[in-house]
């Protein structure tokens, strides 16, 4: 792990990323470990003009700083539980409002419950994790997890718990206890204990394992035609990737504390040696830009350009397209408008390496015939088994080929971009609708 001096100078370097920051005094031992979901403005906060007396004594200790990147808030949070519970620095434990850390326990019972503890309880316990030095942080990540593998935190009783009723305890052991069918109650048992194992793999930081378990119960279930099971487990494996994007075990960022930018470069590296088959492509692709059109029937129609610079979000080159023409519900005929609008800006918006658009063969055609001229290379990325729109030249005009992705660096990759781009979308199409429907405005 790199130690850096500690400069106020040096904040403005830091990355506007998840990780995990260690302060160590002049001797290097360690006084205090945090974690953010931005590494720069949690550090630029330290050097505020108002901070608690505790604090403060802290930062005036602190000679040094050492920073961890990782990929996802829940990985900052596991991360920063096993290096306080390596270090035991003293102000993780002063500078907070709870006597006592918090940690998550899954208690050893026939319907094991998920609970937080105050204290390492020596029995009773099929699994205990932390500690985690913030108890706001660790019922946060409960609450998520809750909503894709729900458990129950109850004594079994005679019958269903509230939680049960709005899907946060389900199945509910007490109403698997009063089930008299045993085949059903054999079921129901498991479906329980499934969720979890899942919960106890997801908190050892072992979701690759935890993804690839339900995408093969999705497709047993997709085999056997039960679509209303493999679209409940669709849905856990959406819910999973939105909160870990991807998560790795915290291990992996001790090792290398760069890992992250690591993973970026293979990435990028990834996505220009696939590309290269059948594109001429930079020999870098240092910026790359994704579009995504949103709108509800026609109406409040919006467009995103999200702009991602050496593998990662570079939101001041972001913008917002407010679709002008008449056919506001012609995705088509948006994405014309939008891209015209963007040619119209390679001097002083800057020139990308590559455009995705988030769409089939129809978005990305509109694309290559617009942008044909400019020597930018454009590829469509489609939903449906996300599958890579690449075009070929054939003598005068282009073949459009479909690859569908397999799981690794690349699809993670433009995952990460497109949802970016549709979020961006999203947030714009909402704020048009709602000066829309306040009346500050119309389409």
């Amino acid at each position: 792990m790199e130690i850096n001096p500690l400069k106020k100078s040096s904040i403005k370097k830091v990355p506007n990323a998840p990780g995990v920051y260690l302060f160590w005094n002049k001797e290097k031992n360690p006084l205090y470990i945090g974690k953010a979901t931005s590494l720069k403005h949690r550090l630029a906060s330290y050097f505020g003009l108002k901070l608690a007396p505790k604090t403060a004594q802290m930062v005036s200790e602190a000679s040094f700083l050492s920073l961890i990147r990782t990929t996802s808030e829940l990985e900052a949070l596991l991360l920063e539980a096993k290096l306080v519970k390596h270090y035991l620095p003293k102000y993780n434990s002063q500078l907070k409002d709870d006597k006592h850390p918090l940690y998550i326990r899954i208690s050893k019972e026939k319907y094991p419950r998920v609970l937080t503890a105050r204290k390492l309880e020596a029995t009773g316990n099929l699994a205990f994790f932390g500690p985690f030095p913030s108890s706001a942080n660790v019922k946060n990540v409960l609450k998520m997890l809750r909503r894709i593998f729900p458990y129950a935190e109850h004594s079994l009783g005679k019958r269903a718990c509230l939680y049960s009723q709005i899907g946060l305890c389900n199945p509910c052991p007490n109403e698997i206890l009063n089930l008299k069918n045993k085949h059903l109650k054999a079921r129901e048992s498991r479906r329980y204990r499934k969720n979890i194992n899942m919960i106890r793999e997801v908190l050892s930081g072992r979701i690759k394992s935890v993804r690839l378990k339900l995408q093969r119960e999705m497709q047993e279930y997709a085999a056997k035609e039960q679509f209303e099971e493999a679209k409940e487990v669709c849905g856990q494996i959406e819910k999973l990737n939105y909160i870990t994007q991807p998560i790795m075990n915290p291990a992996y960022f001790l090792r290398n504390p760069n890992l992250v930018d690591d993973i970026r470069n293979e990435e990028t590296k990834a996505l220009r040696s696939l590309l290269a088959e059948y594109l001429k492509v930079p020999r870098k692709l240092s910026r790359i830009e994704c579009y995504d059109v949103s709108h509800l029937a026609g109406t409040a129609s919006a467009a995103s350009m999200v702009t991602f610079i050496e593998g990662e979000p570079e939101k001041a080159f972001y913008r917002h397209f407010r679709i002008r023409q008449k056919k506001a519900g012609d995705d088509i005929a948006s994405l014309k408008e939008v891209i015209r609008r963007r040619t119209n800006h390679l001097s002083d918006w800057g020139k990308p390496d590559l455009i995705i658009v988030d769409g089939g063969a129809a978005q990305t055609s509109v694309f290559l015939r617009e942008l044909e001229s400019q020597n930018i290379p454009v590829v469509g990325l489609a939903k449906r088994y996300e599958t890579l729109v690449i075009p070929k030249r054939v003598g005068s005009s282009y073949y459009l080929k479909q690859y569908r992705l397999p799981d690794g660096l690349t699809l993670n990759f433009l995952q990460r971009i497109r949802n970016e781009a549709h979020r961006f979308a999203r947030r714009y199409h909402h704020k048009l609708t709602r000066r829309r429907l306040l009346g500050g405005g119309t389409d």
